[in-house]
């Protein structure tokens, strides 16, 4: 892979899976899910800013979020928490679900693929 002169390894001018420039962990507080993504590297953190967007990790959920996604950045680190309400279908132990303490949301989030960028995009 070539170099985006920042240490990632990635070109931004290709498509990348979150997992190839960032770590994640994710779990339950009640009903809410905290998800937590964390980049390798300057670059990385830079390419999730513009491109890994509360929108676009609730498209990834859809109906299993009932209320709205908020990222936050982390003070002092390169990375997010994505805080997912109404997730979990009551959560804990009122739950059906299979995963009902967002144990495997963060592991769904890294397995998106974030497209290509353009030259515009990352002067933006």
């Amino acid at each position: 892979m070539s170099d985006d002169g920042d240490g990632s390894g990635v070109s931004p001018k290709q498509a990348v899976r979150v997992d190839e420039i960032a770590y994640g962990r994710s779990g339950d507080k009640a009903n809410t899910v905290n998800i937590g993504i964390i980049a390798e590297s300057d670059a990385a953190y830079r390419r999730l800013e513009r491109q890994l967007t509360a929108d676009r990790v609730a498209d990834l959920f859809g109906e299993l979020i009932d209320g709205s996604v908020t990222r936050y950045q982390l003070p002092n680190l390169p990375g997010f928490n994505f805080v997912a309400s109404e997730a979990l279908d009551g959560g804990g132990q009122f739950s059906l679900r299979y995963d009902s303490q967002g144990k495997t949301y963060a592991a769904a989030v890294l397995r998106l693929e974030l497209p290509p960028e353009s030259d515009e995009e990352r002067d933006e």
